[in-house]
């Protein structure tokens, strides 16, 4: 892990620690309603974490709410992990209905290398100009080369986010989208600049659905300020990134860190964001 943070990443501007407790601030104080449409198995931390950090969550993918649900929320969270034939069209209305009311909304492309339905889903989903792509590296690559991976091992990345980096500024640029990389270093991008973060612990990956977790928090903060993607979603991880490490401080397995992290989410203080928070510039 440390390989990857070497040599390529500038020292941390105070300045954007500030702005990450700034976003998280926001949140606390507007509790955006967050509409997610996604898995079975992330429901309840994704709504846990939404809530812990202070905004409203609704679990909400029937198309025959949606027309009239959709506008209501601040932002709008899709998330491809139990992708069924029967989902798609809600996850699709919803992208539309956020896009028709200038709502921001972000696309987790949950395993998109691991078979041809998934990555076709997601590919028709990216076509639909998400505010935010959030996903790990082998994920980011599978969309940038449009081909299922032979490798994949489903949710698990084969690949490091560094590995990554070039494909998503590829694909920012391709798509029009803010293309975030999940990995030991977070990357995101506009196709341009590339900002990084360098907060969380290893033990996230044995939590299930903390990477999509993550994606709806990078939802509530990109909905209080949609006007700066790059730095909301830079914040959102960098948030979620220092309360896991406080987790860890508490926590003796991946069952306790789940608790800690919430907890940790909701008593974030901004003595210790600040002191915590590591954004740097690429």
């Amino acid at each position: 892990m440390e390989e990857e943070k070497t040599n390529t990443i500038k020292e941390n501007p105070i300045e954007l620690a500030q702005q990450a407790w700034t976003h998280l601030e926001l949140v606390r104080k507007k509790s955006p309603l967050i509409q997610c449409i996604t898995n079975f198995v992330s429901m309840d931390l994704m709504a846990n974490t939404l809530l812990s950090a202070g905004a409203s969550p609704a679990m909400i993918h029937s198309v025959d709410e949606i027309p009239e649900f959709t506008p209501k929320a601040l932002g709008v969270c899709i998330n491809a992990g139990t992708l069924t034939p029967d989902w798609l069209p809600g996850m699709k209305l919803a992208a539309q209905v956020a896009n028709q009311s200038k709502k921001p909304w972000v696309l987790d492309p949950v395993a998109a290398g691991g078979s041809s339905f998934r990555l076709k889903a997601c590919l028709e989903l990216l076509a639909l100009r998400p505010s935010v792509v959030r996903g790990n590296g082998s994920e980011i690559l599978a969309l940038f080369k449009g081909s299922v991976d032979s490798n994949s091992k489903g949710v698990d990345s084969v690949y490091g986010s560094s590995d990554a980096v070039e494909a998503a500024k590829s694909l920012a640029q391709q798509s029009g989208s803010i293309v975030a990389v999940s990995g030991a270093v977070d990357f995101i991008t506009d196709g341009d600049k590339v900002v990084c973060v360098h907060n969380g612990v290893p033990m996230l990956q044995k939590i299930t659905a903390s990477g999509c977790s993550v994606t709806a928090l990078i939802s509530a903060f990109v909905a209080v300020d949609p006007s700066h993607p790059v730095e909301a979603t830079a914040s959102a991880l960098a948030i979620f990134g220092v309360s896991s490490e406080i987790g860890m401080d508490m926590a003796r397995g991946p069952a306790s860190l789940r608790t800690h992290l919430i907890d940790s989410l909701y008593g974030l203080d901004e003595a210790t964001a600040l002191a915590r928070v590591r954004i740097s510039r690429f």
